[in-house]
Parts: structure tokens; C-alpha cells; sequence
């Protein structure tokens, strides 16, 4: 039977010194319910709270394990949690931490029972967010560790992981963090809108260029995004507007009429290649020129490589036949066929010279030797090409 709340000792919060807290300790442990005990450490002062669990801390096992049970009752789980240190619970130290809103010591108590996954949990929930980075990446667990970057303000190294992943949303999401005076800006800003482009999103890609050209004069100068923009207007079918862009790009000598490097660079599945595998594809491409009124790809035959347009214009019919559809107008940036490059299909619109026209050709045995010596080069092609392909699909039957 217990005892009577009368028989409790009695314990005043003004109590102090060494011979107090002891008295406290024996009263604790000479009662015989948890409950009864708890009401009497409620009691005592934090002073007098913080001195006991010192001294019991230097307590045999057993004592230090039931005298936990009463701070449990008493909801001091951060106090029980320390008693336990040590005994080989720390599982049970780790689930004391957590109900006590300490999840950084809950973390250190998880990685000692070797539950990697929660001690990295705790520790992020608890802002230790570089040693929840350094756990996360220990586990492999490569978007947790993008997550964490973002939340550490290294946004574009959570981007590049979420390249390697193949979740262009998360990239972009990710990329948008980016802030203004980052050295990367321009960069980030510029593969967000291939990104988007690529996923039949291209309005909201112009729509992030004129967003990021409006809000800063040194961003707005930049010939990089202003060469994105007529490329982006051009996929609009704006080419007037396009032609203006580059009008006052080339008056300014910062764009070359003649060069294609740019345009090749920007088509989407080349987006993830180094310089040096893009300069050499770039070496692989030849420069054409096509004269007004020439077939440059006829529906229902097999694509022959691609095509980017360097000056000209072309129109794309839906059909073969005098009256066929008219579809679009392209030009300068414009590219045609990169499907036939990786994928042996029939083209699926007819495409006509509009002027004389002046473009870059890559053949598809041309291609194919690139990619037969490039491998590295060749595994991003193929996942990027799949990736639009999905997009592709996805805008199609939507």
C-alpha cells in the first residue's frame, strides 16, 4: 500500500546546499509510487532540480533508472533522458529527447543505437542543419541532402543535385534561390528557362527573363539573357520582336551574326554538357546554306540530323500536300530535327526554305560517332532527350 500524501516529506523551494538536495534524493526513492514522487520533485526549485540530477547522475544503474520513471511522471523528459545516458537505452534516451523538444541530443542519442535516419531527421528538425547534412550524405540519401543545402542558403549546389537526380522541377524550385549578387545568377536564371522551355512551359519562361531584366540594370545588360529572349520569342512564334532583340544586340558588337555556338548550346537536350564535350560537338557541325523555296525536311521521310538556323527563315507545314497547313515561321536560333539525332523516326511536318538560308547541320552519322566517343556526353543526351520526350507527352494529354 502506499503511502498517505501526509507522510510525503514535505520539501520548501527555498531549500538550498548539498544536505537538501541528498534529502530530497532519499525522500524520492523511499516512496513507494512514481506518481506520489513526481508531485514531491515538482516541488523542488530548478536550482535545487538541476543539483539532484547532478548528484544522481554518480548513482548506481538501478537507482538512476527508477528515479528517470518518476522525472518521466514528472514531465522533466529532458532530465530522464539524462539519467538514462549511459545505461544502453539510448533508444529510449533518444524517444525522451524528442518528447522534451531537444532534438539535437535526441540525434546524438539515435546515432549511438545506429538509426542513421532519425538521428539525421532530429537533427534538422532541431536547425543542426550541417551535421543533418553530413548524416544525409553518410546515407546516400541524395534529396534530403539537396533539401538541407537549400535551407542552408547553397541553393545552386541543391540544383545541381537535383540535375543528377532528374527532377527538373526540383531544380528550378531550387535555382529560384539563387539570390541577385550570386556570382552564378545569370547562369541559374538561364538554365530555369531551358528548363521550363523544355517542359512546354516557355510563356512562364519569358515571363521569369522580363521578371529578371526588369529588376536589376547590370543583369539587364547582360548579352546572355538577351540572346535567351529572342531564342524564347522565336518558340512564341514572335520573330519580329526576336529580330528586334538581336538588332540591338549586334548593333552593341556583343553577338556575332555568324555564330552558332549559342544557338547550339541552347537546344535543350545539350543543356547538361561540359565545354569541352560541347565544343566538340561543335566541331562536329557544318555549316549549309539552303536556297529559297527548298525542301529542308519532307514529312513521312527519315530525319537526316539537325539543323540550326543561323539567318533566314523557314515555314513548317503540317503537310505535303499545296494546301497544307502553314504551322510556324522560324528563324535565326530556330532548330529542326534533333529528334532524328537519337531516335530513328520519320519527320512529322514538312519544313520549307522561306529565304535563302544559312545554317548549322549535324548528320546523324556525325552525331553518332560523337556520341560513340563521347560516353559521358551521350548519358546526358539520352537522359535529357527522355526527359523532354515525357514533358512532351505529359503537355500532349493534358
Amino acid at each position: 500500500m502506499s503511502r498517505s500524501e501526509a507522510e510525503v516529506p514535505e520539501v520548501s523551494s527555498e531549500r538550498g546546499g548539498v544536505d537538501g538536495t541528498l534529502q530530497a534524493l532519499q525522500s524520492l526513492m523511499g516512496l513507494e509510487t512514481e506518481a506520489t514522487a513526481a508531485r514531491l520533485y515538482e516541488e523542488l526549485s530548478l536550482a535545487q532540480r538541476e543539483r539532484l540530477l547532478r548528484e544522481a547522475e554518480l548513482s548506481p544503474l538501478d537507482v538512476r533508472a527508477r528515479l528517470s520513471e518518476v522525472l518521466r511522471w514528472a514531465r522533466d523528459f529532458a532530465g530522464a533522458a539524462r539519467l538514462l545516458s549511459g545505461c544502453g537505452e539510448d533508444a529510449r534516451v533518444a524517444a525522451l529527447y524528442v518528447q522534451a523538444g531537444q532534438y539535437v541530443d535526441a540525434a546524438e542519442a539515435y546515432l549511438r543505437v545506429g538509426d542513421a535516419e532519425r538521428a539525421a531527421a532530429a537533427f534538422e528538425r532541431g536547425g543542426a542543419l550541417e551535421r543533418a547534412l553530413e548524416v544525409y550524405r553518410g546515407l546516400g540519401s541524395s534529396e534530403a541532402v539537396a533539401q538541407c543545402l537549400v535551407r542552408l542558403g547553397r541553393p545552386y549546389e541543391a540544383a545541381l543535385i537535383y540535375r543528377e537526380l532528374g527532377q527538373p522541377h526540383s531544380e528550378v524550385e531550387a535555382l529560384g534561390c539563387v539570390p541577385v549578387g550570386d556570382a552564378r545568377y545569370v547562369e541559374s536564371v538561364l538554365r530555369m528557362c531551358m528548363l521550363l522551355d523544355a517542359g512546354g512551359f516557355t510563356r512562364r519562361a519569358l515571363a521569369l527573363l522580363a521578371d529578371t531584366m526588369r529588376g536589376s540594370e547590370s543583369v539587364r545588360a547582360d548579352p546572355a539573357l538577351a540572346a535567351e529572349k529572342a531564342r524564347l520569342l522565336r518558340r512564341m512564334g514572335m520573330e519580329a520582336e526576336a529580330e528586334a532583340v538581336i538588332a540591338r544586340l549586334t548593333a552593341q558588337g556583343i553577338v556575332p551574326r555568324d555564330d552558332g555556338y549559342e544557338y547550339l548550346k541552347a537546344i535543350p537536350i545539350f543543356g547538361e554538357l561540359s565545354l569541352e564535350d560541347m565544343r566538340d560537338l561543335y566541331r562536329v557541325a557544318r555549316q549549309v546554306l539552303i536556297p529559297a523555296g527548298a525542301v529542308v525536311l519532307e514529312k513521312g521521310t527519315m530525319g537526316v540530323g539537325l539543323f540550326v538556323l543561323l539567318e533566314g527563315t523557314v515555314e513548317v507545314f503540317s503537310g505535303t500536300e499545296d494546301d497544307a497547313r502553314r504551322l510556324n515561321t522560324l528563324g535565326p536560333g530556330a532548330h529542326l530535327g534533333e529528334i532524328s539525332l537519337v531516335q530513328d523516326a520519320p519527320v512529322s511536318a514538312r519544313v520549307k526554305a522561306r529565304t535563302a538560308v544559312r545554317a548549322l547541320r549535324i548528320t546523324r552519322a556525325g552525331f553518332q560517332h560523337y556520341l560513340d566517343t563521347h560516353e559521358s556526353a551521350a548519358l546526358r543526351i539520352y537522359r535529357l532527350f527522355t526527359q523532354n520526350l515525357a514533358a512532351r507527352v505529359r503537355a500532349l494529354s493534358s
